[in-house]
């Protein structure tokens, strides 16, 4: 069973993920349980759906400590599906799901910690009393996974974890994926043919530098006129960064498309020149990285969190300093001023992602780690890292 603590509104990192491993599961004679905290779109759902998978929705829990009407539906799918398997996400480093599973006899029980760091936070050990009450709400756990080694060292070293059972597994992309037309996406969004293109998908928060990259396109269509910017998502900040853009003269050269259901199928990394990512918080992974690279598309990203480890600087792309728009309108400029260059770059990083990135691989690994490979017995489990 694999328990989500987010809605499933695309077909994104996650979705692609759960997807995958209820595959792979399936194929050696075991089912899967997705629980997600909301239904699935309907074109979402088509996605997730495969032999072998029951979804399940659970309601998102204010707390997984104190939240007793989510603990009570986790009780009861756990009595309904008897896991040999959980594996939550999401859902914070301290609660009292490991315990719930222990209590039901689930003989294997993970976490991913998913989780990107605020912009100030300060990697370190937990106070001796919070370090004491993790490490036994955390006990029962078979083990940890980290998206990054960014993120499996600060939970090595805050000491919430035994840090024996933290192992770093990275996130991945279906290579295998229709790119989509690039054409059919400008169309769709009334961007002219002859314009470059520099994308960012993301939510639309501050905590994804939309002010820096809004700052930034000022700067580069100064020196590049015709350059169109799209960013593609939604959130609370979206009416506020409309009317930033305006306000910097970017007009009809800002396109913003909402949400996106398929961001590689509908052609978005494919009708873009660059691809951006200028998050001011400590990234986790950062799925739309490798989603881009996969589609041969090189980056400018800002140099934190767990990004360093996917964007090759000057090789597949660009990092540049968070908050420092200046910067990534120079490293923007300097890409789109050379097509080979970033030709060369996206090819690259079309490389690495096969190398380092590839979803298939990453998922076999977590099989491997859950040990069942070779004992299939039929009954439920759920699967995504």
């Amino acid at each position: 069973m694999s328990m989500f603590a987010v809605a499933p509104r695309r077909i994104g990192g996650i979705e692609m993920y759960a997807r995958e491993l209820s595959a792979q599961l399936y194929d050696s004679g075991w089912e899967s349980v997705l629980c997600f905290a909301a239904e699935p779109p309907p074109v979402v759902r088509g996605f997730l759906d495969h032999p072998g998978v029951s979804l399940e929705v659970m309601p998102p829990a204010c707390s997984w400590l104190s939240d007793r009407s989510a603990m009570r539906c986790l009780w009861r799918l756990l009595d309904k599906h008897q896991p040999e398997v959980l594996h939550v996400h999401f859902t914070g480093a301290i609660s009292a799901i490991p315990w719930l599973a222990r209590w039901h006899s689930v003989p294997r029980n993970y976490l991913t910690d998913h989780s990107s760091r605020a912009e100030d936070f300060h990697d370190g050990r937990l106070s001796p009393w919070r370090r004491a009450a993790a490490r036994l709400l955390n006990w029962p756990l078979t083990g940890v996974i980290a998206v990054s080694e960014y993120n499996a060292g600060a939970c090595r070293r805050s000491g919430a974890f035994d840090p024996g059972r933290v192992t770093r597994i990275y996130n991945g992309v279906d290579t295998t994926l229709s790119h989509g037309d690039p054409a059919a996406f400008r169309r769709r969004y009334g961007i002219p043919g002859g314009r470059p293109i520099v994308l960012q998908v993301s939510w639309i928060i501050p905590e994804k530098g939309i002010s820096d990259l809004i700052d930034a396109a000022a700067l580069v269509r100064a020196e590049i006129p015709d350059v169109h910017f799209v960013v593609a998502g939604d959130g609370m900040g979206m009416e506020e960064y409309r009317a930033r853009a305006e306000k910097a003269g970017l007009g009809d050269h800002v396109t913003w498309t909402g949400l996106l259901t398929d961001p590689i199928c509908d052609g978005a990394f494919a009708a873009a020149d660059v691809v951006c990512q200028l998050s001011r918080w400590q990234e986790a992974f950062g799925f739309v990285i490798i989603e881009a690279m996969a589609c041969g598309k090189p980056l400018v990203a800002t140099r934190v969190g767990g990004i360093p480890e996917i964007v090759q600087d000057g090789v597949t792309g660009y990092l540049v300093e968070r908050r420092r728009p200046d910067q990534a309108a120079a490293k923007l400029i300097h890409l789109l001023s050379h097509p080979q260059l970033a030709g060369e770059m996206g090819a690259a990083g079309r490389g690495v992602v096969a190398e380092r990135f590839d979803l298939r691989s990453g998922v076999r690994r977590l099989i491997d780690l859950y040990g069942i490979a070779d004992h299939a017995i039929p009954r439920a489990m759920a699967a995504c890292s």
